[in-house]
């Protein structure tokens, strides 16, 4: 499965929605959703995250930095 920059992913054993920010060798570049610190993941680790767990991680961060709970 070829996923492009920005994509939504969802890292299949943590659960987490991040977006594809690049490729480096075997590994996709993710970074969670709102920002941060970006990580390795082998393109098995993922699959791509559904329309509704986008929206769900997109609120959530805009909430939580609503309440200044992230910068």
């Amino acid at each position: 499965m070829s996923l492009p920059v920005g994509s939504y992913v969802v890292e299949i054993h943590t659960g987490r929605v991040a977006r594809v920010m690049g490729h480096m060798g075997p590994y996709l570049q993710l970074r969670p959703v709102g920002g941060g610190r970006e990580w390795d993941c082998p393109p098995e680790g993922v699959r791509r995250a559904t329309d509704a767990e986008r929206i769900s991680a997109v609120t959530a961060y805009a909430n939580a930095r609503s309440r200044g709970e992230v910068p």
